[in-house]
């Protein structure tokens, strides 16, 4: 083969290959895009004072607020329970009429459509006798609805149950 005819069979591999690298990597970055900077993760400039980082607020995420009813349904049983939640700027309360259980709920995070609780129960405690145990709620605005997903954990057997209230 000549010289030149080398060089150009070389060159022509070597796009080949630079252009099936982009084939494979082009995918894998749309796939997981850069994070956008976030300025407050950059060290801040010499001589200028320290930005505090805001606490999220309470109002933070979907709103939420007001008395919702509905029903859940826990995975693997086909009867649904009333289930009550009021939500109000300082904390929120849930009831389960059909199984006689109250509780508290503890707001713990939020992200721009959810918003994260534990639930402590505080009548038909599922350790003391009752039929609830404590657990986890994750509630989305959809709409005039709240979607609600519950998790929780009664006698090492894992239990989930979710539903869609109305507002009151």
């Amino acid at each position: 083969m000549p010289k030149g005819s080398r060089t150009k069979a070389l060159y022509y591999c070597a796009a080949a290959l630079v252009l099936a690298t982009v084939a494979v990597i082009a995918p894998a970055t749309a796939q997981f895009p850069a994070a956008p900077d976030d300025p407050q993760d950059k060290p801040p400039l010499a001589g200028s004072p320290k930005a505090k980082k805001a606490a999220p607020t309470a109002g933070a995420g979907p709103n939420i607020v007001g008395n919702w009813n509905g029903q859940l349904t826990q995975v693997g049983s086909t009867t649904p329970y009333k289930f009550e939640l009021a939500i109000s700027a300082k904390g929120a309360d849930v009831k389960y009429p059909d199984l006689d259980c109250v509780g508290k709920l503890t707001r713990v995070g939020q992200s721009k459509s959810y918003v994260f609780f534990v639930e402590i129960i505080t009548k038909g405690q599922a350790e003391k006798g009752g039929r609830c145990p404590d657990g986890t709620l994750t509630v989305a605005r959809q709409g005039n609805d709240l979607a609600v997903g519950w998790f929780g954990s009664i006698q090492e057997t894992t239990v989930i149950a979710y539903g869609t209230l109305k507002k009151k």
